[in-house]
């Protein structure tokens, strides 16, 4: 459960930034669409070394993985993925190569302009790995949804992606409804009961809600980057995981991110996100709301726990005093 800004029943949280008319840059876009890309947050160069990082240590669990060759590609072969081609467990989300990509410049600035701060928090959220065309794994139909409350009304979380592979219109990347945050409190009051609204920062939509946004003449678009790019997205924003085609031979490689102001969290979120900080957790999307630790142990689907479990990254980050601020450690 959250530990912060939860609405209780009946109670409403506007969003804490008042939105300007126009900026002249991608936070126009931002708002007006619901998602942007960034281009070139990341040098390109730097965002291959970090796939590279990242190959590097989903292929050290001495396992016949290869990177090269599709028939290795298979779950016996993996670390235990927690969901949706994901990595939690195994200390990965605080690889120092994870940090160094949450830490780029390009990244935090994007942000940073967003919320009209640097005294950001940052999620300690997950590596993506896709592998395409996988024989023990057939794609998943996609599951649109929100990461946000209906009691919540306004800009709450900004979501990131950071793309360490190409995402061309077969590959695996981010699906969404442009436009659908604009929509998102109509929706709520006039084709749901408040009565069930829940203040769990999540809301799937099913095949016949789908039908009311369609209604609205929206349609879902695959967005597609390059090495380096940033994805953000308004968390009212319609979204879901898209998987490659049969055409695509690209891994897609992702890392999420999200980072919002630091004055926004309550004693008790920071006090959370430290705890599940020392013990190289994994949170949500958010990161200064819903902190709680995932399970920090790796099971396989029999519920047994993978014997390669690890309990720490096998590279620590460089505990720099602005790392730890981004991670809630220590104040600003």
């Amino acid at each position: 459960m959250s530990t912060t800004q939860s609405a209780p029943t009946g109670s409403v949280i506007q969003g804490p930034l008042r939105i300007k008319a126009t900026h002249g840059d991608f936070r126009d876009e931002l708002h007006e669409n619901g998602y942007v890309v960034i281009k070139n947050a990341i040098p390109r160069e730097r965002a291959l070394q970090y796939q590279q990082k990242a190959f590097d240590w989903v292929t050290s669990f001495d396992t016949p993985l290869d990177m090269n060759d599709p028939s290795t590609w298979k779950a016996e072969n993996l670390p235990v993925q927690s969901k949706l081609n994901t990595f939690d467990n195994y200390g990965v989300v605080h690889e120092k190569f994870m940090w160094d990509a949450r830490m780029e410049p390009g990244v935090v600035d994007a942000f940073a302009k967003v919320w009209e701060t640097d005294e950001l928090l940052v999620s300690y959220d997950s590596l993506n790995i896709t592998f395409p065309n996988r024989e023990d794994k057939p794609a998943r139909p996609p599951w649109p949804h929100i990461d946000q409350s209906p009691f919540k009304r306004g800009m709450h979380c900004i979501q990131g992606i950071i793309s360490l592979s190409p995402a061309g219109p077969e590959d695996g990347s981010l699906m969404c409804l442009p436009r659908s945050h604009t929509f998102n409190d109509e929706f709520f009051d006039t084709q749901t009961d408040p009565k069930g609204w829940e203040t769990k920062d999540w809301r799937r939509f099913s095949e016949d809600e789908m039908k009311w946004w369609a209604g609205k003449g929206l349609h879902a678009i695959k967005v597609t980057t390059e090495p380096g790019d940033l994805i953000l997205w308004d968390s009212r924003t319609v979204h879901w995981g898209g998987e490659p085609t049969e055409k695509s031979n690209v891994i897609r490689t992702v890392i999420y991110a999200s980072y919002s102001p630091a004055r926004l969290a309550t004693e008790e979120a920071i006090e959370e996100k430290r705890r599940v900080f020392s013990v190289y957790g994994a949170t949500t999307h958010w990161a200064h709301d819903n902190i709680f630790l995932r399970p920090l142990v790796a099971r396989r689907p029999d519920g047994t726990i993978d014997p390669k479990d690890r309990k720490e990254p096998l590279e620590k980050p460089d505990m720099s005093d602005r790392m730890l601020k981004l991670a809630g450690v220590i104040p600003y």
